[in-house]
């Protein structure tokens, strides 16, 4: 059975630095599409950082880029997400998600951020980002 648990969040303030980790089980790591995505209160669950299990390829929303660094150790089983510069609009519930590849193009994997797309979600951490 897939499982996947973040950890890592907390409150911090504007500038400062977090790091996130999703331990996950129950499946072939290098097989699936994973990633993180985050929940502002009243706000859609968007996905922020995607890690493509094709040896690195990654995606970055533009409010993320250049600041969030996404990363996966597959010896271990764990994706994490090393934040940077966090802003107050980066206050958030974050989720770790992963599904399994269902599109190829030219013998790559193809992943999305959108969460409808992912099957396996893990409970989620508060991030609190301060002024």
């Amino acid at each position: 059975q897939v499982r996947l648990v973040e950890s890592g969040g907390g409150s911090v303030q504007a500038g400062g630095s977090l790091r996130l980790s999703c331990a996950a089980s129950g499946y072939t790591f290098s097989r699936y599409c994973m990633g993180w995505f985050r929940q502002a209160p009243g706000k859609e669950r968007d996905g922020i950082a995607i890690f493509y299990p094709d040896g690195g390829s990654t995606y970055y929303a533009d409010s993320v880029k250049g600041r969030f660094t996404i990363s996966q150790d597959n010896a271990k089983n764990t994706l994490s997400l090393q934040m940077n510069s966090l802003k107050p609009d980066d206050t958030a519930m974050y989720y770790c998600a992963a599904t399994t590849v269902s599109r190829w193009s030219r013998g790559r994997p193809l992943c999305t951020e959108t969460p409808n797309d992912y099957n396996y979600w893990g409970q989620g951490t508060q991030v609190t980002v301060s002024s």
